[in-house]
């Protein structure tokens, strides 16, 4: 299994070569310790970008405990570098992964996010997907921050519930600096932010067919069902990102 410490730098980001596979392991090697509050930010394009205009994300991407490649951009640029990767560490799948194991682990789980209800539509949709498994309660934030006592009673509720994996769906950067922010007061074993798998196994939103997802072509779907959301993220974020990055492999820009 590919180890922590082996990562390719995206523009001053560092990201872990690994497979799905891979983070399942480091997974259930971290439930198996308890020994710290892990946190896996799942990252693509955007999230590299966000992190390039704003250092204090950088700073939380690069303390992460994994961050892994959700993203063909991020896997082609892995192979341009001489890295082995064959597939995009996609967070959806990566959810289901593990949900399918832990069935039968008796793991337990948490959802944190989405829209009012999606975390409890998706809680059942799980649940009759993969009979068997342990959800330990749900919580889809307001759109707005909340009060100090509103955090310190849902981290309560969540302490309370004893889950092995936290599941965090606010979308990046939000889900990272959440997870950031809160590592320190859950005692829970693993946190992933995985943004859309909320709204997408939940059923509130199409997912992109395999074979633009394999391709790179994701983007493009997701930017035809929300153009007015999507078109800064990908139209000017793609732009800078492939700008940036050849500066990069051209040796016209100071690494960081």
């Amino acid at each position: 299994m590919a180890q922590p410490e082996e990562t390719f730098s995206v523009l001053g980001i560092g990201v872990n070569l690994v497979q799905i596979s891979d983070v399942i392991s480091r997974m259930q090697e971290w439930i198996a310790q308890r020994s710290d509050c892990r946190t896996i930010a799942v990252t693509g394009m955007h999230g590299i970008m966000e992190a390039h205009h704003d250092k204090s994300f950088k700073n939380i991407l690069n303390s992460s405990s994994l961050v892994v490649p959700d993203g063909m951009p991020l896997i082609w640029l892995a192979r341009l570098k001489g890295h082995g990767l064959k597939r995009r560490v996609y967070g959806p799948e990566l959810m289901m992964d593990f949900c399918g194991l832990s069935a039968s682990k008796g793991y337990r789980h948490f959802l944190y996010g989405g829209a009012p209800g999606v975390a409890e539509k998706l809680a059942k949709e799980l649940a009759n997907q993969f009979p068997g498994l342990v959800i330990a309660g749900t919580y889809s934030p307001p759109y707005r921050t909340l009060t100090a006592e509103e955090d310190q009673e849902i981290i309560n509720n969540i302490s309370s519930a004893q889950p092995d994996v936290l599941w965090v769906g606010l979308s990046t950067p939000k889900q990272e600096r959440w997870m950031d922010s809160h590592r320190s007061r859950l005692n829970i074993p693993v946190l992933v932010g995985v943004g859309a798998a909320f709204d997408i196994h939940s059923g509130e939103k199409k997912q992109a067919p395999a074979w633009m997802r394999e391709h790179g072509l994701e983007w493009f779907f997701r930017l035809v069902q929300e153009p007015r959301r999507l078109w800064r993220r990908y139209i000017l974020y793609g732009s800078e990102f492939i700008f940036w990055v050849t500066l990069d492999l051209l040796g016209l820009r100071r690494s960081e």
